[in-house]
């Protein structure tokens, strides 16, 4: 099913993409259903789909296709009837309107299991996301590789986040650990850390934490599912 032409933008439009205003700044909701677009077309295209429709987007998001043209359209004209979008450039425009075109450094706590899986995924440099640097604090990890980056042991950390330009901290430490390597992200300047532990982090106000949990993931889908 293909895309109805793409109108001017409209007040209503313009509602829709989070009332942008001085701030240049994205509502939660547009920006986390850009994030979920960005998603599906990204698997679309390493699947080699060179287009994609509104309803093929709902279909995979579980958004309404009128929402999806209303928040892509409050931004551009990007559909095309009988075509709908062209994957790599809805990628590209979406990627600028989040502000997250180009490349973004991270570094990996925890070189256990579960690090090892993060390291050697493509999950963080699908979206532009670059592993730099991986730490642990078990001196028989310091030194292997994972996904063709070393181990570098805790004492590295505030170095390598200034050096590497380090933007976001993943923490893939268990829990009674978490909280100081949190403290010493802070302390070198990271403004976001991903969370794997279960740890409740204490962080400054201007520092953001993003939890990952399965656990709340599946009681979120289960919600749905029995109500």
């Amino acid at each position: 099913m293909s895309d109805p032409p793409v109108s001017e933008r409209t007040a209503a439009q313009a509602e829709t993409a989070g009332g942008l205003g001085d701030v240049d700044r994205l509502s939660l909701g547009v920006a986390a259903r850009l994030s979920r677009y960005l998603q599906v077309l990204i698997q679309a295209r390493k699947m080699g789909r060179e287009t994609i429709s509104s309803q093929e987007l709902a279909e995979y998001t579980h958004i309404n296709s009128t929402q999806i043209r209303r928040d892509l359209s409050g931004f551009g004209k990007f559909g095309k009837r009988g075509v709908g979008y062209r994957v790599d450039s809805l990628v590209s425009e979406i990627r600028k309107i989040l502000h997250t075109s180009g490349q973004h450094n991270i570094a990996l706590f925890g070189a256990g299991h579960l690090g090892q899986a993060i390291a050697s995924s493509d999950i963080f440099a699908d979206h532009g996301f670059r592993i730099v640097a991986i730490f642990d604090a078990d001196p028989a990890l310091v030194g292997e590789s994972f996904g063709g980056v070393p181990v570098r042991p805790l004492d590295d950390l505030e170095g390598v986040v200034r050096t590497e330009e380090v933007v976001v901290g993943v923490l893939a430490v268990p829990a009674n650990a978490a909280q100081d390597v949190a403290d010493q992200l802070v302390e070198a300047g990271v403004k976001i850390i991903f969370n794997y532990s279960e740890q409740l982090l204490q962080v400054p106000p201007e520092v953001t934490v993003h939890t990952s949990s399965p656990a709340v993931d599946l009681l979120y889908a289960l919600y749905f599912y029995l109500a």
